[in-house]
């Protein structure tokens, strides 16, 4: 007989939520406001058995299963229509291991929870650029951020993960133990289990030298041009991107400038703070910088100064390609579309994933383009439901003119509900080694709400 909601309450510790309860439109929120679904259960775990119960439950009552870690997915992945969510908000714990310079972490950390903890022993691990990111699903979609040309990907950093599969088995995965199970973890999403726990190898890194620089956007080409030739031989400290951006009410930007579209690099110097204003030279030459916030910041700094442009409830819609060539013909796209981004809130950033994830074999992960030197991202966020089809339309035609110009497939943590059929183009060769691993651990897609490898 299958588990009721009534024992699912009864067994586990953590909180159990329902339609009707005082707390359900706040647990069934997700950090994308067009998401709007109506889960009949949510549950915020406490612990491994409350996420085996919760398998369970699902399991037996042939459930959708949406798992939530920072509910940051672009899709609303973490929420689900009359099915069962897994909640991870309450197991945010980090421990740090400041001899061995690893870290564990539980499934519900944000990248801002991780860099709080590694910072106080002058210690960071690869993650992304929004603090209230959470590790889980940033991780297992690859790891994209600041430090991934010196230091690799997040899952280049990966040590082990605690997995709770399909069949309710609480294994660990790592190079010694499950090692194909590992080895898909590693790039292939939310498809194989559920992952409570990850263990991450630390770096040495307390300050960076940081900051966004504005340019006028008729500098746009130059400024492209000028990256794509700096990039070929640029140090592997240096993580540096390009954006469009409307210039918010910041006091290092002139107060008429406010609300004006600008070109920005971003960068990322890792290397020693005294060399960081030669590191950035460069980007002062090429064309004048109309305004910019650069200098020695303590490392976990950085990973919040754009949330304020990507606060929960933001109405957003993304889309990601890997571009492996800046050509002419594709700055030419950046040019035309760019410039047009509709909100404050909207942007397209160019990632350099260059450096040491090249230096990863194609096969050592489930990580799918070893090859792209950038992963893309476009997203449009607003406010506003009725800029929804405006936004919306913005996104799609900058990334359907840029596609000619970039790989087959994207990173998936980049991708939209609408991209669900572009699976096998996003994970490359590796796919057909990643569905044999789905057939073994998740035989009946029980874990299908990501982007999903479905055998």
């Amino acid at each position: 007989m299958a588990m009721s909601l009534d024992q699912l309450i009864e067994q586990v510790h953590g909180e159990v939520v329902v339609p009707g309860d005082q707390t359900y439109d706040e647990a069934r929120a997700v950090h994308n406001g067009m998401i709007d679904k109506r889960p009949s259960a949510v549950l915020t775990v406490a612990n491994t058995g409350d996420v085996t119960s919760a398998i369970r439950y699902a399991r037996e009552n042939d459930l959708d299963l949406a798992i939530r870690g920072g509910g940051h997915s672009g899709p609303g992945f973490g929420t689900v229509d009359d099915g069962v969510v897994i909640d991870f908000s309450k197991m945010r714990s980090v421990w740090v291991d400041p001899a061995a310079r690893t870290a564990r972490a539980d499934a519900g950390a944000t990248w801002g929870d991780m860099n709080a903890a590694t910072h106080a022993f002058g210690l960071a691990t690869p993650g992304g650029i929004i603090s209230t990111t959470g590790i889980a699903g940033l991780t297992l979609g690859g790891g994209v951020g600041y430090l991934t040309r010196g230091f690799g990907l997040s899952i280049d950093n990966l040590i082990s993960v605690d997995v709770v599969t399909a069949d309710g088995q609480f294994l660990v995965a790592s190079d010694d133990e499950n090692a194909d199970l590992f080895w898909a973890l590693r790039g292939g999403g939310g498809n194989f289990g559920v992952c409570t726990s990850f263990e991450y190898r630390l770096h040495p890194l307390k300050e960076v030298y940081w900051g966004p620089m504005f340019y006028e956007i008729e500098d746009t080409e130059k400024i492209f041009q000028f990256y794509r030739e700096y990039m070929k031989d640029a140090p592997e400290q240096m993580g540096v991107f390009p954006a469009f951006q409307i210039a918010p009410p910041l006091p290092f930007i002139p107060e008429d400038r406010h609300g004006d579209m600008f070109v920005a690099l971003i960068a990322c110097w890792t290397g020693p703070l005294e060399e960081g204003e030669a590191a950035f030279k460069p980007f002062h030459e090429v064309a004048e910088v109309k305004a910019e916030l650069v200098g020695p910041v303590p490392f976990p700094a950085i990973n919040t100064a754009f949330d304020g442009l990507f606060p929960k409830g933001l109405r957003q819609y993304w889309k990601g390609n890997y571009v492996k060539e800046l050509t002419d013909d594709a700055i030419a796209v950046h040019v035309e579309h760019g410039p047009k981004a509709p909100t404050m809130n909207s942007t397209m950033h160019l990632y350099p994933i260059d450096g040491a994830p090249h230096r990863v074999a194609q096969d050592a992960t489930a990580f799918g383009h070893r090859d792209a030197n950038w992963a893309m991202v476009i997203l449009a966020g607003g406010d506003d439901p009725a800029t929804d089809e405006s936004n919306t339309k913005w996104v799609r035609d900058y990334s359907d003119a840029i596609a000619p110009y970039a790989q087959a497939g994207g990173y998936v943590n980049f991708m939209s509900e609408d991209d669900s059929g572009k699976s096998q183009e996003n994970y490359g060769a590796n796919y057909d080694r990643l569905a044999d691993v789905k057939r073994r651990y998740d035989p009946d897609n029980l874990f299908h709400v990501n982007q999903n490898i479905n055998t």
